[in-house]
């Protein structure tokens, strides 16, 4: 829930208004009060229709945070074993010590609109709208960016990795020797990337499917996130087939990617990148010297995303005619199964 300050009233008579008497009445008339609560449900509806972390993370926490700083605490399910039987024998009992995984609350975005007239905000519903739109926009562009990043590379732009699978990227998911049982994909490194074309990314996709069979995740619920560039070679490739994309006509017809090998396909410019001989860098910048990107498959249950709208204020400007209206977003996210992430290092030719 947002924390929400006292509204204006501005009550309109004949021929008077507002806060003083000795101001004229507008034209046209209106009267009501400033409600900040209707602007934050708006910005936090747009913000999940827009940002992919609403559809591909798991979001189950998002409703116990309330500031930053909140931390939950989230419960692992414990894997219990089984036993011979044998007719007669005394039966052993485990008990259940299942661990525990730490969502922090820790990373916050605001953002302040000078409203030089409250009257004029509330009369004109497309001037919200405008505020709203790119106030979302702005706060989806940096939070997927930020959640991508950190959910695979800490602040130095270094792996985030783990021999377990807790709180990491599997190590058994990714590099020249993916694959927990076999260990025979390659999907590249920081020393060299895969190079994709029309020809081979059918092969890699299904490669990644694959190292997700392996470790057990389940089918339903997977994604891929891959940029325009990877989209652009899907396009130029053997791609005719409808059934193999699960859709009622040819990708090559209609321009659709819907899915490929149980992944739902998803489109992200905020995805990590890297100069050669250089550590992952967050700015998604695009230059010659970048030569290598990152794309990845997953699962809802392997990365966990909470996000709320804590603060919507309006309060009077000190320094000119108006009100300033201010919100502030907090979010945290965790990598909480490090089994069902499986990245893909692409050379960028």
């Amino acid at each position: 829930m947002a924390t929400i300050t006292p509204a204006t009233v501005l009550p309109i008579n004949n021929q008077q208004w507002a806060v003083s008497n000795s101001t004229a009445a507008p034209n046209p008339p209106y009267s009501g009060t400033f409600i900040p609560t209707l602007w934050s449900g708006k910005l936090a509806k747009k913000f999940y229709n827009t940002t992919i972390f609403g559809e591909i993370a798991n979001t189950d926490w998002q409703g116990e945070i309330s500031n930053l700083g909140d931390t939950v605490i989230i419960n692992t399910i414990p894997t219990l074993s089984t036993k011979e039987y044998k007719v007669g024998m005394q039966l052993e009992y485990e008990v259940p010590s299942p661990e525990t995984i730490t969502l922090k609350i820790d990373k916050a975005r605001y953002f302040g609109v000078n409203v030089n007239s409250i009257m004029e905000f509330q009369s004109k519903p497309n001037l919200m709208d405008m505020f709203t739109d790119d106030a979302s926009t702005q706060m989806k562009l940096h939070i997927d960016r930020d959640v991508i990043y950190s959910s695979f590379f800490d602040t130095e732009g270094a792996w985030k990795t783990s021999e377990s699978g807790k709180d990491a990227v599997w190590t058994k998911n990714m590099g020249k020797n993916a694959g927990c049982v076999s260990g025979s994909y390659n999907l590249g490194d920081d020393t060299a990337g895969v190079a994709l074309t029309a020809e081979n990314i059918l092969s890699y996709i299904t490669m990644m499917s694959t190292v997700m069979d392996e470790a057990n995740v389940p089918e339903e619920g997977r994604y891929l996130v891959i940029t325009p560039k990877e989209r652009q070679i899907l396009m130029m490739s053997p791609l005719a087939q409808a059934q193999f994309m699960g859709d009622p006509k040819s990708v090559l017809r209609n321009g659709r990617i819907g899915s490929i090998d149980r992944f739902s396909i998803y489109l992200s410019n905020q995805l990590p990148r890297a100069k050669a001989g250089k550590a992952w860098d967050n700015s998604t910048e695009s230059s010659s010297a970048v030569n290598r990107h990152l794309i990845f498959a997953g699962h809802k249950c392997g990365i966990s995303f909470a996000s709320q709208i804590t603060k919507m204020e309006t309060l009077q400007n000190p320094n000119d005619f108006g009100n300033l209206v201010r919100g502030l977003q907090v979010w945290g996210n965790q990598v909480t199964q490090g089994q069902a992430l499986v990245p893909m290092v692409v050379a960028d030719a």
